[in-house]
């Protein structure tokens, strides 16, 4: 079994190897001095509530403290929207539930109000300007669940809705989940980069739901005119018998029209494999590719043979940043050290992938 070995354990020996052997301390060509790389932009009060929010990372106490308090708050919400549903609890806890539901909508009120304030400090120039910046934040994916969360709260008070629907819309606040989840993220990512693959192979599967629905409504019209009426009734029975449901409400009755739910039943059972298909091997492929950005990131690391303090907390962000646990950086770290940027023994950089110090 391999022994798991942490990135501050590689880093402190390495370090402290390497402090056996002072070395000229040389920025590297077309690197900054390491005290020079990261430039801390000037610390104010709009700077602080987005480094508060995760803006810089979700490694601080304080940071993990009100990310804390923004989950617990979310899965109570949900679960009080659920228990509302049940008649008796609402009539015996209503103004608990419409009290709390008014303190969640102030406190989601507040902190969408806080991230569009602070949507300038991203560090992309997209989001620069104090207006175009802030507007653009507004309709990314995340905004707009923020905004959901508490429109339906404010619509209630401008216009005439019904409480039921303002009280189902209240479950979009599971959504603001998935800026916490890793899970969430990274299906995300796998969406975006399996965008073509999915529109084909949802193209297909609305071809073949129209052929399907076409063909069942020419074989079963004249049998069943009240059952197969037209092409948009027939869709329902297509969807169904694709998706290998069968709920028995539009069965066929004649021959080609049984021949047909057979051979579209079967057909089913392959056309939802193929989403599932493509989703498996694009987050395989998503994980790939974060695991060799980070990869990337040790090898530039080790370019002069050691990992300092600084490096060690850059590798660390850009792990957290990539969501890549704490096992396989130590793995990728592990296997960057022993196929040959230092010797295990000194320490002391080497010059190939295969070669020793002391056989130069």
């Amino acid at each position: 079994m391999v022994a798991q070995i942490s990135l501050f354990d590689i880093g402190r020996f390495v370090t402290s190897s390497h402090s056996a052997h002072p070395q000229p301390s040389q920025p590297r060509p077309g690197h900054p001095h390491p005290g020079q790389r990261h430039v801390r932009r000037r610390r104010t009060v709009r700077r602080t509530v987005y480094h508060m929010l995760g803006g810089e990372g979700h490694s601080d106490l304080l940071v993990k403290v009100v990310d804390a308090f923004l989950i617990a708050l979310i899965v109570v919400n949900v679960a009080a929207v659920i228990l509302e549903s049940i008649e008796h609890l609402s009539i015996a806890h209503g103004p608990v539930f419409h009290a709390f539901d008014l303190a969640s909508v102030a406190i989601f009120s507040l902190e969408y109000a806080l991230r569009l304030w602070t949507a300038v400090e991203i560090d992309d120039p997209h989001f620069r300007h104090p207006v175009w910046g802030r507007l653009r934040w507004a309709v990314s994916p995340m905004a707009i669940v923020d905004l959901l969360s508490v429109l339906p709260f404010y619509l209630g008070i401008v216009v005439e809705i019904d409480l039921r629907a303002i009280r189902v819309l209240r479950v979009l606040r599971v959504f603001k989940l998935g800026r916490y989840s890793m899970a969430m993220n990274v299906m995300a990512a796998v969406a975006r980069q399996e965008a073509r693959s999915i529109g084909s192979v949802l193209f297909v599967m609305m071809v073949i739901l129209v052929l399907t629905s076409s063909l069942i409504y020419l074989f079963e019209h004249r049998a069943q005119p009240h059952v197969f009426s037209d092409i948009p009734t027939s869709m329902w029975w297509a969807v169904v018998t694709l998706t290998t449901l069968g709920y028995g409400d539009m069965v066929p009755i004649t021959p080609l029209g049984r021949l047909l739910g057979a051979l579209t039943a079967i057909l089913g059972v392959g056309m939802i494999a193929l989403p599932a298909g493509v989703l498996a091997s694009g987050f395989s492929e998503q994980m790939r590719i974060r695991r060799e950005e980070y990869r990337e990131a040790v090898e530039k690391a080790l370019e002069d043979g050691s990992i300092n303090r600084s490096e060690r907390r850059l590798l660390d962000r850009t792990r957290r940043a990539l969501q890549l646990s704490e096992e396989e950086a130590s793995l990728i770290l592990r296997h960057s050290v022993e196929t040959g940027h230092v010797c295990p023994h000194c320490a002391k950089p080497l010059r190939g992938p295969h070669s020793h110090p002391e056989e130069d």
